[in-house]
């Protein structure tokens, strides 16, 4: 509609803004257990407890510098925890004469619209441009270290991953434009198995997979969540599973599109916050359980897109109104106590330990 930013000022909707910088009680309290250096038997179960009861309660103070300290401490304490470690201990450092071409037009807009969105939540100064694109060739210079070396006929596959970084814009927002804890975390984060699941480009043609996976480009958030997506929705929401089914598409499609994406575009920010802290305090497999918790907020109107026959046009189009995270945590909860040992069993053998 546009072709520069920023938007006309009538185009961007006004909302009151919230800035959680004051710490909340329970957040507090969170906190306390997470710089604890004592982790007794049961410590991460007890900081899960708390994460839940803040984010059923009142999921508004899990935002701001709350959440990008909160994040930063259970990153921490997982990374120096060495069973924690899913990826290799072999220390990757960026390679700074490593040449790194220029940004893509897809990475040059993905930029712009991760500044504005930024400026526009006063997240970011007016020198965050340039602090977002040292982020993210650092990023590319740091995951390129790791990648396996392909054939020449894999022509397609050997530039890189194509596609705009929008968990690194993510987690650059939450920690308000600050490079330096942006990094800190990034290099932390990329040790855990979660990293596999949230941070797509972690693993794309990655030394972490086996080498017939890494060279057919098929990311794990395709054939390990993305599978288990469709199990969960046909046992136990069989109804939408059958709309897709008759609508000529999978549920797979929309959600690849949605976690690559980090559900930029489709949900607010702060779901898109709680999405990323539910994923790191509870586990990968929550990304499963929160595509199933958004299907069962859509049931109603998947039903009614299948009659009118514009199913696809409405997943892939629509913002997820009205989903909120935290109305859905039980229900993530009960998923994890059916579910969990078979999806966390099948996300660890993703790869190629190498611990």
């Amino acid at each position: 509609m546009f072709s520069s930013y920023p938007l006309p000022a009538c185009y961007l909707a006004e909302f009151p803004r919230k800035n959680y910088s004051r710490k909340d009680d329970d957040v507090s309290k969170l906190l306390s257990v997470l710089k604890n250096p004592n982790k007794q038997t049961g410590w991460l179960e007890n900081v899960q407890r708390l994460f839940c009861e803040i984010m059923h309660k009142k999921p508004d103070v899990i935002s701001g510098a709350n959440l990008a300290e909160l994040i930063e401490k259970i990153v921490l304490h997982l990374f120096e925890i060495p069973s924690e470690h899913y990826f290799s201990s072999k220390v990757y450092e960026a390679d700074v004469n490593m040449e790194i071409k220029n940004l893509t037009a897809i990475q040059e807009v993905g930029i712009k619209m991760t500044i504005s969105y930024g400026k526009h939540l006063n997240l970011l100064k007016e020198n965050a441009e340039n602090d977002l694109y040292q982020v993210l060739i650092y990023c590319d210079k740091y995951l390129k270290q790791q990648k396996v070396p392909l054939r020449k006929s894999l022509h397609n596959q050997q530039d890189g991953y194509i596609c705009y970084d929008w968990f690194v814009s993510s987690v650059f927002l939450i920690m308000m434009g600050n490079r330096e804890k942006t990094l800190t975390f990034l290099h932390q984060f990329s040790y855990l198995l979660v990293s596999a699941f949230l941070w797509v480009p972690r693993l794309h043609n990655s030394i972490h997979l086996p080498m017939d996976t890494a060279a057919s480009g098929i990311h794990p958030v395709y054939f390990c969540s993305a599978h288990y997506i469709e199990m969960l929705l046909k046992a136990e929401l069989p109804l939408v599973f059958s709309a897709f089914h008759m609508s000529g598409f999978t549920s797979s499609q929309i959600c690849h599109q949605w976690l690559t994406q980090c559900f930029w575009n489709y949900m607010d920010w702060r779901e898109i916050c709680h999405y990323i802290a539910i994923c790191i305090f509870l586990g990968p497999d929550y990304q499963i359980y929160m595509c199933i918790s958004v299907f069962k907020h859509l049931q109603q109107e998947i039903l009614q897109h299948t009659q009118a026959q514009d199913l696809q046009v409405f997943l892939k189009e629509e913002a997820l109104h009205g989903f909120q995270a935290n109305n859905y945590i039980e229900y993530m909860e009960s998923l994890a106590q059916t579910y969990r040992p078979i999806l966390l069993r099948d996300m660890r053998n993703i790869g190629v330990l190498n611990t």
